[in-house]
């Protein structure tokens, strides 16, 4: 296929992406499968990646890459993260519209939404859908190189496993905001959305925010209100009893809203339910913090002087050329000899 013919299927599946509402069948069985997929949290995504697959988009993303050489295909084994609806998909995308062939290794949590959508893919074009190869762990051989995306434990297998063929190899990154207390109510609105959507379990999802001293949290838990009722979903629920029993019993000092437990803590990673927070006093403060956790962290909301940052409520509204980790997934996938 030329490079205008894979860029014409993925505008196609944007068109047929779009088209998905609340009473597509598929949704209610991926739900199912998975209850942290609800239905407004899948079509959130859906929605989000229709929007990016069109042909503009798609030029912009590719034409510098010299994608139209012709090349002998690549078979890529891709490892697909579940954690939360189309995490997987970027990486999908990058391999077909390269012109390679995608043996897919599917997340668990995540079977059968990755499922139906390439399904669609299949339906839109049976060549374009030759280039998939659904496969399990066991079954994973004969590949030219690999894309794994898993814990920082199941990383350290994939480095031993994979270390003989070329390979991009993702770990547990968190993101966070940075405030400077001159927020504006409809920013602390929006960030409410970098914390809450997908119920705070992407990688993307800000779970840390650096604070200048003195700050009040008052406004943003006025802000945060909207996604109260995030807290009749079983599974969150569930972890916010436990981390609040835990604080509780262990005497830790943290706030809670009934729906979120906020806690001064110097760590990056924290549990679901819970946002971690710390002050600082100098824009060389948050510089230092970053410049620490820089391997482990994904993306940096808000807007600090002379520091250039992802505008809050778009943590989770990603370009396509935004690449995880920062690592660029044409480049690699183009440089295979």
């Amino acid at each position: 296929m030329s490079y205008s013919q894979r860029v014409e299927v993925f505008s196609k599946l944007g068109d047929k992406l779009a088209a998905i509402n609340a009473e597509s069948p598929h949704l209610q069985i991926a739900y199912l499968h998975n209850n942290w997929f609800t239905i407004d949290m899948q079509l959130k995504a859906i929605h989000a990646w229709a929007q990016l697959l069109n042909k503009e988009n798609l030029d912009k993303w590719l034409l510098g890459y010299n994608l139209s050489e012709p090349k002998e295909p690549k078979r890529i084994a891709l490892i697909l993260a579940g954690n939360i609806p189309m995490v997987g998909f970027h990486d999908l995308l990058s391999v077909l519209i390269t012109g390679n062939i995608a043996l897919v290794k599917l997340s668990s949590d995540d079977t059968k939404f990755m499922e139906w959508l390439i399904e669609q893919i299949k339906e839109i074009d049976s060549a374009m859908g030759g280039k998939i190869i659904m496969a399990e762990a066991y079954q994973l051989k004969n590949y030219d190189a690999v894309i794994a995306t898993g814990s920082n434990n199941s990383n350290r297998y994939f480095e031993y496993y994979f270390k003989n063929v070329p390979n991009l190899l993702r770990k547990n990154r968190k993101s966070l905001a940075v405030l400077t207390g001159n927020e504006s109510a409809e920013e602390l609105d929006a960030l409410a959305d970098d914390v809450f959507m997908y119920f705070g379990m992407g990688c993307r999802n800000v779970s840390k925010l650096l604070l200048p001293k003195g700050y009040n949290l008052e406004p943003m838990f006025v802000a945060f209100e909207r996604y109260k009722d995030i807290i009749n979903h079983n599974k969150f629920a569930n972890n916010y009893t436990y981390h609040k029993a835990l604080f509780l019993m262990n005497q830790d000092p943290h706030l809670d809203n009934g729906f979120l437990i906020v806690k001064q803590d110097d760590m990056l990673d924290s549990p679901l339910s819970v946002l971690m927070f710390q002050f600082y006093e100098t824009a060389e403060d948050v510089e230092a913090f970053l410049a620490l956790h820089k391997e482990h962290i994904q993306c940096v909301v808000g807007h600090t002087p002379n520091l250039e940052r992802i505008p809050f409520g778009m943590s989770q509204q990603p370009s396509l050329w935004d690449y995880a980790d920062g690592v660029d997934t044409i480049a690699f996938l183009k440089d295979l000899a």
